[in-house]
């Protein structure tokens, strides 16, 4: 079994930064990409920005610029820090997973974390 943990979020003011990170634990073989995704209040979950283990990033482009997604595969951990934020950041993130299956299983499978809160007041 694998888990996700986040941390970092709260309430901050419009142009301000806050750091989200997430770190996996349990038995891990290896990861592919990891990721962080946000839902606002009566909205879906849409992806915020992905990145692969070699480091290859994909951002939305609501945050591209504004936002950067780091990991440290040593420490199977994944980082999102968020500059010049806008109310309408103002969601639950969630960071997201995808887990090799070691030999000689095949494939992968995804774990979410539990969310974290960012609150950003206009």
């Amino acid at each position: 079994q694998v888990q996700l943990v986040e941390s970092g979020g709260g309430l901050v003011q419009a142009g301000g930064s806050l750091r989200l990170s997430c770190a996996a634990s349990g038995s891990i073989f290896s990861i592919n990409a990891m990721g962080w995704y946000r839902q606002a209040p009566g909205k879906q979950r849409e992806l915020v920005a992905t990145i692969t283990s070699a480091g290859s990033t994909n951002y939305a482009d609501s945050v591209k610029g504004r936002f950067t997604i780091s990991r440290d595969n040593t420490k199977n951990t994944v980082a999102l820090q968020m500059n010049s934020l806008k109310a309408e950041d103002t969601a639950v993130y969630y960071c997201y997973a995808e887990f090799a299956k070691p030999w000689p299983s095949a494939g992968s499978f995804g774990v979410w974390g539990q969310g974290t809160l960012v609150t950003v007041s206009s």
